[in-house]
C-alpha cells in the first residue's frame, strides 16, 4: 500500500511541511487544522466562529475524498483553556451524530499562531 497526499484549494494550505491530508488504504488522515481561511487569515475573537471555520477546512478536505462527516471515525481537538469544552461540544453536536467518532480532547499550552484551537481528525472511506 502506498499514501498519497491530498491537497483542496477550498482549504488554507499547510503552513508548514506537511500535508493537508494524506490517504492511505480505505483511510484519510486529515492534519491538525487551525481557524485560518482558505486565504490564510486567521479567525480569532469568537470561538464559536474558530471552531466552525476549522470544521470547514475539514469539510472541504473531506470532500476531495467524496467524503463527510459521517464518514468521520476519531476526532482530536487540542485546546488551550478546558474552560472552553462545554461550547466545544454544542458545536460539535452539530456536525456529528450517531454513532459519534471516537474522540480525545486535550488542553495544550500553546498552539500554532497562538490558536486556541487545533483540530485532526481519521475517516474511513
Amino acid at each position: 500500500m502506498s499514501k498519497r497526499a491530498i491537497f483542496s484549494k477550498s482549504a488554507p494550505e499547510a503552513i508548514g511541511p506537511y500535508s493537508q491530508a494524506v490517504v492511505f488504504g480505505d483511510f484519510l488522515f486529515v492534519s491538525g487544522q487551525i481557524p485560518l481561511t482558505k486565504e490564510g487569515t486567521l479567525v480569532s475573537g469568537d470561538f464559536e466562529k474558530e471552531v466552525r471555520q476549522i470544521f470547514n477546512n475539514i469539510g472541504e478536505i473531506l470532500k476531495e475524498e467524496n467524503l463527510n462527516f459521517s464518514n468521520i471515525l476519531m476526532v482530536n481537538v487540542y485546546l488551550k483553556d478546558m474552560n472552553l469544552f462545554s461550547e466545544l461540544n454544542e458545536i460539535y453536536k452539530e456536525y456529528f451524530s450517531p454513532p459519534f467518532p471516537s474522540r480525545a480532547v486535550v488542553e495544550v499550552s500553546r498552539l500554532p499562531k497562538d490558536v486556541r484551537i487545533e483540530i485532526s481528525v481519521i475517516a474511513g472511506k
